[in-house]
């Protein structure tokens, strides 16, 4: 079996110059078939780039790059088969909503018959839940339904691949939130590759079977949510991905060694100094005399979330830590308020150590 059979894109060596800047650099990259895939990183970081080159509107400096078995590196945007939804949706104002998701269909070559054409949009429009809103201007539509105009104009062509730039990011949190559900429903029922551009961790960590997080123009680590979330490659993909402590140790036989002398148990390997990184979540907090971890802080800032609160626990000596706690009762009484004094304990699996 051939790359091919199990990959719709792949990025090979890629590297991309804009002339003495480098916005991608050695890029090697597999899309699987049928993927929902997020490329994920700060501004500046090549996703976009990358975005770019598969749909033809940037050529790769060096490398190659593949849609299934086809190099496409010189093969014009026109004739790929993959399309674009833009962050802003590039819709014609002067075209009603069905003349907007017929245009890609009336210029291919040979021509599709007008029959075809209709049956195709109307096709397309019921599934982003659009039905007779054919003949509706472009102005007379909320955020929301505008974008999914700009969705059934996407897939009416039957891409092999749908190219998604930053698509929500236009759009409220709630309607954010509803889009979100309605692109993984609608993945799952063209079954064909969609590749998301973002900056919003939450939509890739949502959205996506794969997550590809980007710094500087490289790939820091590609696999699945969880483990992204759970197991980071490295220091920068556990910063950017979530919110995380962190506090320098040393790692010595059997103990963790902090910056104010005193030492937590530690099952890993000596390694001397190093970064530890710990998800809030993985952290606990009790009032002092309630709880017995090994550390002990004051409370300095308390932000209530309803299901569960934050708090910013200082601890002398080495830091400040962001600890979420959730609640399991009504009673106020389980709010720590600022200024109290608390031990800390926290998942010791949970850890994740990092060259200093």
């Amino acid at each position: 079996m051939s790359a091919s059979d199990l990959h719709d894109i792949e990025f090979r060596s890629v590297t991309k110059r804009y002339g003495d800047v480098t916005a991608v650099t050695d890029i090697n990259l597999a899309v699987p078939k049928g993927a929902f895939v997020a490329l994920l990183g700060p501004s500046g970081c090549g996703k976009t780039t990358c975005l770019r080159m598969i749909g033809g509107f940037e050529q790769p400096s060096e490398g190659d790059v593949y849609i299934g078995e086809t190099r496409v590196n010189d093969l014009p945007a026109y004739r790929r088969p993959v399309n674009m939804v833009f962050q802003h949706y590039a819709l014609f104002p002067h075209l009603d909503v069905e003349n907007n998701v017929a245009y890609g269909l009336r210029q291919q070559r040979p021509r599709i018959a007008s029959d075809e054409i209709s049956r195709r949009v109307g096709a397309a429009l019921e599934m982003v839940r659009l039905s007779g809103f054919g003949r509706r201007r472009i102005h007379e539509l909320s955020g929301g339904q505008q974008q999914r105009v700009a969705l059934a104009r996407a897939i009416v062509n039957k891409p092999k691949v749908l190219l998604l730039d930053e698509p929500l990011a236009a759009l409220d949190r709630k309607l954010r939130t509803d889009m979100q559900m309605e692109l993984q429903s609608l993945q799952r029922d063209l079954g064909i590759t969609f590749l998301l551009v973002t900056h919003d961790q939450e939509e890739a960590l949502s959205m996506s079977d794969l997550v590809c997080v980007m710094s500087a123009g490289r790939i820091r680590q590609f696999a699945r949510p969880q483990e992204v979330y759970d197991r980071p490659a490295d220091l920068f993909v556990a910063d950017f991905v979530g919110k995380t402590n962190k506090m320098t140790v040393t790692a010595e036989p059997g103990i963790l060694r902090l910056g104010n002398g005193a030492t937590l148990p530690f099952a890993g390997p000596e390694r001397g100094p190093a970064v530890l990184a710990l998800r809030p979540e993985a952290m606990r907090i009790a009032r002092v005399g309630t709880g017995d971890g090994p550390l002990v802080g004051h409370v300095t800032h308390r932000i209530f979330l309803g299901s569960l609160a934050e708090y910013s626990v200082a601890v002398a000596g080495v830091g400040e830590f962001l600890i979420s706690a959730e609640r399991h009762g009504l009673d106020a009484n389980d709010l720590i308020e600022p200024g109290e004094a608390v031990s800390i304990d926290y998942i010791s699996e949970a850890i994740r150590l990092y060259p200093a």
